[in-house]
């Protein structure tokens, strides 16, 4: 073979690599409308994706880059958020107010990312003003690679349930509410895939099961408030992932799943062939509130029976159960190991923030607030002001200080942004001076969470914990009176929104965004404001700024 022949057969090689090597793409278009849903019975205007509520799954392998081009068919505008999905070097497409322009009626935007070793079940939702109340969301599964196993054989099949209190009233009503400076109040119920079974004998059921089979079941709490207790009747359920992490499995009666969090879990067909009931019910609040849905043997000879399994009592039950959860250290993909050490005595934190959730009145109007600073969006994304290099056209770094402030009661409104050091390692502790339990979840990152006791936190209390015994996930719960700590590596560069789960708290203020930048300026760090961004405020006619990264 001459030389120009053998160079020839190398570039189509090297060709072949490029082509063939990139990771796989999976396409979805939605078209978002307004149609007519009863979850609870009475016919009212929700939200679907392509005619369905809830939403159509997104079902991915790690690695996978998901493309998602949507339609805007509502008469207001729209963003999605990928809740729990890390968007390394990516927060461009993070569907929240702080790093998007909302996707205005009548046109489109694709979202473009890819989803990493987070081998799990997450789900997504509309970010925009209160419209998840009314649907719009749905699951979203991460299977592993083949060359990554899971911890458990493969199930028979797989389901799943979103579970969620649910208001009966339209969107624009309860943001009408919360703009008046009222609360939306205590919601009308609890739906479970967007019903709630009659128990009158009319019910289709929501899945089969084959007699002696293993079923998977994907969980998730997609509700705007309330902690939800979920149970099978007459099964248990081996709980074999959380948030992206496989667990040691362990077998419960019932799991307490807090607003924006998922559970994986398997169950078994072991039990006398007949219908049986899946239960999620309201945890830690003056109200019971309840919500079923049948699960069918194939074989099955009888009705579910109208006695149904018990919700525990008391949060100090759902902060044991928590406790409970270990990481399975020996499952395979991808696992934080700070510093190389498990020890959390031993790691060098280089930063320790405190942040300390509020309520008061501000000119008759109920806010929320962290450390005193109650969140408004500005009209120009703070993400796109700070590639724009007008920031300080549209606000300013760190109002919020690392500690809270002595007088909770006085409360600052503005955009709530907090510069962090790119790759040092952090140490964030929540504390909740209130009597209702508080959820949070940080955009871009999961971390290690290592507490939650009541009392208050001092540095004394870090020594001794251990991260084997902690969990890592992206929701953190504060119980009532406690304080909870969560640790975390700032190497996810981009602007990240820290934010309530509970929906009311984060409308009101109770969120924040990080800016987390590399020093390097380089697209290793961080990727590049993509040519499809849409832009708006002071930077829509502004003009486009040179790659920022190299």
């Amino acid at each position: 073979m001459g030389r120009g022949a053998m160079l020839a057969a190398l570039m189509l090689c090297l060709l072949g690599v490029t082509v063939y090597g990139e990771d796989p793409y999976i396409y979805y278009t939605w078209k978002v409308t307004y149609g007519t849903i009863s979850p609870l019975g009475t016919p009212q205007q929700g939200i679907l994706i392509n005619g369905q509520f809830p939403g159509p799954e997104i079902n991915s392998t790690s690695n996978n880059n998901v493309v998602v081009n949507v339609f805007n068919n509502l008469d207001e505008p729209l963003l999605f958020t990928w809740h729990g999905v890390q968007q390394r070097k990516n927060s461009w497409q993070d569907g929240t107010l702080g790093v998007q322009c909302p996707i205005l009626p009548g046109t489109n935007y694709t979202y473009k990312f890819q989803v990493k070793d987070q081998i799990g079940s997450y789900f997504y939702y509309p970010t925009t003003g209160l419209q998840r109340a009314v649907g719009g969301f749905g699951g979203l599964r991460i299977f592993s690679r083949l060359l990554i196993p899971v911890p458990y054989a493969d199930p028979e099949d797989e389901y799943w349930v979103l579970i969620g209190d649910w208001y009966g009233k339209s969107h624009k009503t309860l943001k009408m509410e919360l703009d008046s400076g009222r609360s939306i109040g205590r919601p009308a119920g609890v739906i479970i895939n967007g019903k709630n079974a009659k128990g009158d004998g009319s019910d289709e059921p929501l899945y089969t099961m084959k007699p002696g089979k293993t079923y998977k079941y994907r969980i998730c709490n997609t509700g705007l408030k309330d902690t939800l207790n979920f149970r099978f009747q007459g099964h248990g359920m081996k709980l074999v992932e959380t948030e992206g992490s496989h667990v040691v499995q362990n077998v419960y009666d019932s799991l307490d799943v807090h607003v924006g969090q998922c559970y994986t879990v398997l169950v078994t067909a072991d039990k006398e062939p007949k219908d049986y009931y899946m239960v999620a019910s309201t945890r830690m609040t003056k109200y019971n509130l309840l919500g079923k849905g049948i699960i069918r043997y194939t074989n099955g000879k009888g009705p579910a029976s109208p006695m149904l399994p018990p919700a525990p009592v008391g949060w100090a039950w759902s902060l044991n159960q928590f406790r409970s959860f270990r990481w399975n250290l020996t499952a395979s993909a991808a696992r934080p190991n700070p510093q190389g050490s498990y020890h959390y005595g031993q790691i060098n934190i280089t930063r320790t923030i405190k942040f300390v959730n509020s309520v008061s009145n501000v000119n008759g109007k109920l806010r929320y607030a962290i450390n005193g600073v109650s969140h408004v969006d500005p009209e120009t994304p703070v993400k796109l002001a700070e590639y724009y290099g007008v920031a300080d056209k549209v606000f300013k770094y760190n109002i919020i200080s690392d500690e809270p402030p002595i007088d909770l009661r006085a409360i600052t409104i503005a955009p709530n942004v907090m510069q962090t050091t790119f790759r040092t390692f952090i140490e964030i502790i929540f504390e909740n001076p209130g009597k209702v339990l508080q959820s949070y979840n940080l955009g871009g990152y999961s971390f290690f969470v290592v507490a939650g006791e009541p009392g208050t936190w001092t540095p004394e209390k870090r020594k001794g914990y251990n991260l084997l015994d902690a969990i890592s996930r992206h929701t953190i719960q504060v119980f009532p009176k406690s304080w909870a700590a969560i640790m975390l590596t700032f190497d996810n560069a981009g602007m990240w929104q820290l934010r309530s789960e509970h929906a009311e708290h984060r409308y009101l203020g109770q969120q924040l965004y990080l800016s987390v930048e590399s020093e390097e300026k380089s697209t290793r760090d961080e990727y590049n404001l993509p040519e499809t961004q849409l832009v708006c405020g002071i930077v829509k006619d502004m003009p486009r700024p040179p790659p920022k990264y190299v």
